[in-house]
């Protein structure tokens, strides 16, 4: 990675941290009646914890709001479940629909974990994808709450696909892609573009047949 990009990423996250906190403070009122929402409709606890890959292939913990019931198999991708619609809670089913579930994971941005912008962090497990991103230094950088691959396609697109498209941002990164993933993430969010349950890898590259 070159100086100017590095310069950048420092740049980037201060301006992660104090983002951070301004949307903490003014979502505050929304993530109190969501937690609420949560404990009422279903047993367990109202975040979900999870052991991700972070810058370098290291670790950390992320936090979600919880959408799945108690009994779900853990350290496993949805789309590897049997049926995941029945492991999935009422209230989940719209969190996950409008990815209001990832809204904790702002605590992540402010630790340091992860940036507003990057690839998603993958779990601990998901050698290929990591291997994948690796061809491309995809994992030299924050994972992201969103990014290029999430407005292009989502759980919809196959893991190869899906690490170039992450290459691709991590060669194009800079404040205008950086704007330019933000602007894409509230069109596809509202239009609940890309969310498959169940599925991964159903959107093939343009390229290919």
């Amino acid at each position: 990675m070159n100086l100017k990009k590095k310069n950048y990423m420092k740049m980037k996250r201060v301006v992660d941290l104090i983002l951070g906190l301004v949307a903490l403070i003014m979502l505050s009122p929304v993530l109190l009646v969501l937690c609420m929402a949560i404990k009422i409709d279903s047993r367990g606890p109202i975040l979900f914890r999870q052991k991700r890959v972070g810058i370098h292939v290291t670790y950390f913990e992320i936090y979600k709001f919880r959408t799945m019931k108690i009994d779900t198999p853990k350290d496993m991708p949805t789309h590897m479940l049997s049926n995941p619609e029945q492991y999935i809670t009422r209230v989940g089913k719209f969190l996950r629909k409008y990815s209001l579930d990832e809204l904790p994971q702002l605590l992540n941005i402010i630790k340091g974990d992860m940036s507003f912008v990057g690839p998603r962090p993958a779990l601990w497990n998901q050698e290929d994808l990591i291997q994948e991103r690796e061809k491309y230094h995809a994992n030299d950088v924050y994972p992201g709450l969103t990014g290029w691959a999430q407005i292009n396609g989502r759980d919809e697109l196959e893991i190869p696909v899906k690490a170039r498209l992450d290459g691709d941002y991590v060669e194009n990164m800079g404040l205008a892609f950086d704007i330019k993933c933000i602007l894409g993430t509230f069109g596809s969010v509202a239009k609940a573009d890309g969310v498959v349950e169940g599925g991964t890898g159903r959107k093939k590259d343009s390229n290919e047949d």
